[in-house]
């Protein structure tokens, strides 16, 4: 297995350079010194603007710069916009915050998706799966934005209003430290995240739901289930324990391709929440073409998206044995 690890590795170490080369190239096209310069800036303050931004050196020692900050995990270059902050500071702080959004939401997404996939294949052509997929279509048709502005409104703001501030636990936006720092404590996360993430799991669930429940359908029709129908094993048995076994590689699938996804797709959910977490910090580097803070958190996040795929495939080999990894 560990041979299989490396050789993924040493296999995506050439698409991981491709993505940041190709990165920097595009984010060059624009200048971003114009942004920091008066109104009519002379050349020579424009060359001035450059050089102290590092972009008047050769790219490939641009380049092969980001990298060795990668290789060495030394992300100290720092910010153009954020007042010297540095990127590995921005990176320390915007990671916890959203992996208190992204991790809870996909792992409760993911149970009550099986869950209730599992419950429509048991009742599978009868009302109650008729429900559960109508409801699940409707959850996938409307937009993420709804979602949010309604779980705002009816989730946080009505019930403050009525109740008061002090007596509901929701919050409209803002955010808190949870384990470091001055007034970081495990309730911040009711206080502040446990929102965004009721309201993330009920978008993913009209995905989740029709997804799983069309692997349980394709499971339903192969020889092991005709198998131990036959045996006399009951309906329900069949359903939790045998076709659930056997279930877990798409589900495997799904659940470890969407991590880096709900990273990055978390950003209106950040926005929204007032939640300054990778998309938020991502987003306002774009918009201010801070170099420095886009290509550090791209490099994350491309190395997070390959380390997923490659656990995907182990996850593989230790849920099925018919799995080996040569």
């Amino acid at each position: 297995m560990w041979g299989f690890i490396a050789r993924k590795l040493i296999y995506n170490v050439p698409v991981y350079l491709g993505i940041i080369l190709i990165v920097m190239l595009a984010l060059r096209v624009q200048d971003p010194s114009l942004t920091q310069v008066s109104k009519n800036p002379s050349p020579q303050e424009i060359a001035e603007i450059r050089s102290q931004m590092g972009l008047d050196r050769p790219f490939v020692i641009q380049y092969l710069d980001l990298l060795k900050n990668v290789v060495t995990f030394n992300f100290e270059e720092e910010s153009w916009t954020q007042g010297g902050k540095s990127v590995g500071e921005m990176l320390k702080d915007s990671i916890p915050l959203s992996l208190a959004i992204t991790v809870p939401t996909l792992g409760l997404s993911a149970f009550f998706g099986v869950c209730i996939a599992l419950v429509a294949a048991y009742f599978r052509g009868r009302a109650v799966d008729k429900a559960l997929m109508i409801f699940a279509v409707l959850g996938m048709s409307i937009s993420y934005l709804v979602y949010i502005i309604f779980g705002q409104f009816f989730g946080a703001f009505l019930p403050r209003q009525a109740l008061g501030g002090e007596n509901w636990p929701f919050n409209i936006e803002g955010y808190g430290p949870l384990f470091f720092g001055e007034g970081a404590t495990p309730m911040n996360w009711v206080s502040y995240y446990m929102l965004p993430v009721i309201i993330g799991m009920i978008v993913s669930l009209g995905y989740d739901t029709r997804f799983y429940r069309a692997v349980m359908v394709e499971e339903s029709s192969r020889d092991y289930i005709t198998t131990a129908m036959a045996k006399g094993a009951s309906k329900r048995k069949i359903i939790f324990v045998h076709m659930l076994k056997n279930a877990m590689i798409p589900i495997i699938t799904r659940v470890m391709t969407t991590l880096p996804f709900l990273i990055t797709g978390a950003v209106l959910m950040e926005i929204y929440f007032g939640i300054p977490g990778m998309g938020f910090q991502l987003i306002g580097a774009l918009r201010a073409l801070d170099f420095p803070v886009i290509q550090g958190f791209v490099a994350v996040l491309a190395a997070i998206f390959i380390l997923t795929v490659i656990a995907t495939d182990v996850l593989y080999a230790l849920v099925d044995p018919r799995v080996r990894l040569s």
